[in-house]
């Protein structure tokens, strides 16, 4: 079977790739808190990530934007949620959150913004409770499913034609 588009003019749709990260509470309580950034292009805190482009394996795509924004190098392959927005002021958008697990302390130290240029003015690590505070709603609702699934120990492995994405 032939893998030309039998489209003429596909629809354009965004793919955002975010990750969800989450550290033990350094204080003991056992509590986790998930890493999110301030971004001057959004309302309220967001996972880590951005738009892949045009041929770029989604995880690879989650991956660089994980490494620019944080400084966090993690292997992504499973994906927790997947959102999907009509577009409104935007480009409708699939919106994909991965599984990027429990870090050490030792990386959950290191996180920092690297890019300033790349539009990240802070990062935070938040407990859950806290989340619908700090968070859009929209947003909120994509990181509560994501930790549900977590939680639960659900997602979907990423598949490229159908193969397994390797781990690393």
């Amino acid at each position: 079977m032939s893998t030309t588009c039998l489209i003429g003019k596909p629809p354009v749709r965004r793919s955002i790739q975010q990750v969800f990260v989450l550290r033990e509470d350094p204080g003991g309580s056992g509590e986790l808190f998930v890493l999110l950034v301030d971004s001057v292009h959004h309302d309220g805190l967001t996972l880590p990530g951005g738009s892949a482009e045009q041929d770029e394996l989604p995880h690879l795509a989650a991956r660089r934007h994980l490494e620019t924004q944080t400084g966090l190098v993690l292997p992504l392959r499973t994906i927790l949620t997947v959102d999907y927005s009509p577009a409104a002021d935007l480009p409708e958008s699939l919106d994909f959150v991965y599984a990027g697990g429990v870090v050490t302390p030792r990386q959950a130290g290191a996180v920092r913004p690297h890019h300033p240029s790349q539009g990240i003015r802070a990062l935070h690590w938040v407990p859950q409770p806290k989340l619908r505070r700090v968070m859009a709603d929209d947003q909120y609702r994509r990181v509560e499913d994501a930790w549900d699934a977590w939680d639960h120990g659900a997602g979907l492995p990423l598949l490229v034609r159908g193969v397994p994405v390797p781990l690393g």
